[in-house]
């Protein structure tokens, strides 16, 4: 599959069986990861791969109650260093956000080639997620995604016309 084929096929998923990710599957999805660029190269990134049934329950109830989350066999929790990142993105941010979430896409983008289904989660409590993974102060939670086998083909939403989303050689 192409590139453009995986992005085109990648969908969120809310619904998955209970067969197990093979280790080899799951390994390449975290390389994929580990491969993302960043800002300055800093990798400012640390992914808590979840498989315990009663954290992932803790992590579905931190999640705004998504409880579909505690069904995939693994949740993938994207953590960022605001203090090792690259301080001046566009002169006016940090980029630790955007590495990590970059990080994220090409897991869940490698999760789909590996006929895996994700769903970035972005509603949840921080400080109910920290706790429960013992994450450290100093470090932030990005994003979750859940990783598993989808119980079945999720619907396409579509995607917004070329034209509404794109300008040539100015806004």
């Amino acid at each position: 599959m192409s590139v453009l084929e995986i992005i085109k096929k990648r969908k969120s998923v809310r619904k998955y069986r209970e067969d197990s990710i093979p280790d080899e599957s799951l390994q390449r999805v975290l390389e994929a990861g580990r491969w993302a660029p960043s800002g300055k190269n800093l990798q400012p990134w640390k992914f808590i791969v979840v498989q315990d049934k009663s954290l992932k329950d803790k992590l579905a109830q931190a999640a705004a109650h998504q409880t579909f989350i505690a069904d995939a066999p693994v949740v993938i929790v994207g953590c960022g260093f605001p203090e090792h990142c690259y301080a001046k993105m566009g002169r006016y941010m940090k980029s630790w956000p955007v590495d990590v979430a970059i990080a994220l896409e090409h897991m869940m983008l490698q999760a789909c080639e590996e006929g895996l289904g994700t769903c970035w989660i972005g509603a949840f409590r921080e400080e109910e997620v920290k706790p429960i993974l013992n994450i450290p102060p100093h470090v932030k939670v990005l994003g979750l995604t859940p990783l598993g086998y989808p119980e079945k083909e999720p619907v396409s939403r579509g995607r917004k016309d070329v034209e509404e989303v794109v300008s040539y050689d100015g806004f």
